[in-house]
């Protein structure tokens, strides 16, 4: 079997195992924390009679092996249950996903090509001024935590010089797009953080590439130092590239809980700390699941791209 389709279907299989672990250990994991979310719901002073009605029409009296399984069935169905509210969580979810969607999307096209460019310049001068500025820069971005960051942002492009609004609030049912504004900070947030990890891994490649024997071979030739990046350079970080752009972008959708509660932006993370605080579990549940099955998701297709970008992984083993 052709190697690189051997190891795609690998991390295909292992996802899969590792997706319904997820959903035990989400739906389980949940049950078995202390309290009542009846109880935290209505408060300690309901009666017993009143949160024994409630149980039982949820479904929470009965064994906890019994509900996940009716519950992994519906996930299986695309039915994600219902939020503490009555709503069916595919419809809470959607009014937030695509938000959230939006900011991933729009950072990783910038992303694509300043780390691209970025990596490969540190590469090209690497151990000089342009290298050091450039991988300090990284570290640094690396080493501030995301709401660090995203508050920073906030208190010079807001506060400071007023050129941003400090909130993100959009309106229920109007989109993102009809505020533009709203969405430079969240998404620059998001892109500094990825942008320093994708830096970091393309310069190391391309100090790889630069010392081989194909790229000093171009030099003496003559070749221009920009055919060479172009034609030699970038080529061979691409499949490490795309694979840390596929990873950054499930992050974004999935990671930006904090962003999203600093600029109040109405996304999927901001929807999870609603959640978490408000006690609803089903919609907890739902999100994680969500939210972790688009990691793997996206390692696979990680995987898959570098397959299809690397030319050896490409080809039949015979013999």
């Amino acid at each position: 079997m052709n190697p690189g389709l051997a190891m795609v279907l690998r991390r295909t299989t292992l996802s899969g195992g590792l997706l319904v672990l997820l959903t035990v250990v989400v739906y389980v994991g949940v049950d078995l924390l202390p309290g009542d979310p009846v109880t935290a719901r209505l408060g300690p002073n309901t009666s017993p009679a009143r949160i024994a009605e409630i149980r039982a029409h949820l479904g929470l009296d009965r064994p906890v092996l019994t509900r996940y399984a009716e519950w992994a069935w519906g996930l299986l169905q695309g039915d994600l249950g219902n939020a503490a509210n009555g709503r069916p969580v595919t419809e809470v979810l959607a009014d937030r996903i695509g938000n959230s969607l939006l900011l991933a999307v729009l950072a990783v096209l910038l992303l694509a090509p300043l780390s691209v460019f970025f990596g490969v310049l540190a590469a090209w001068h690497r151990g000089r001024a342009a290298d050091r500025i450039v991988s300090s820069a990284a570290l640094t971005l690396v080493s501030l935590p995301e709401f660090v960051l995203a508050s920073a942002l906030v208190v010079i492009f807001a506060t400071g010089l007023g050129w941003l609004p400090a909130l993100s609030f959009v309106p229920a049912g109007v989109s993102p797009l009809a505020q533009p504004a709203v969405l430079v900070l969240p998404v620059l947030s998001l892109l500094l953080v990825g942008l320093a990890y994708a830096v970091r891994v393309i310069r190391a490649c391309a100090v790889a590439t630069l010392r081989s024997p194909q790229v000093e071979f171009l030099t003496l030739n003559g070749i221009p130092p920009l055919t060479i990046a172009w034609r030699a350079v970038v080529p061979s970080v691409l499949p490490v590239a795309v694979q840390v752009w596929l990873i950054s972008a499930s992050g974004f959708v999935g990671g930006a809980v904090l962003v999203e509660q600093v600029f109040g932006y109405p996304g999927v993370g901001e929807l999870l700390v609603t959640s978490v605080r408000s006690g609803d579990l089903p919609a907890v549940q739902a999100l994680v699941v969500v939210l972790g099955g688009g990691m793997l998701l996206a390692l696979v297709l990680a995987d898959l791209a570098a397959v299809l970008l690397t030319p050896r992984l490409r080809t039949t083993v015979t013999g």
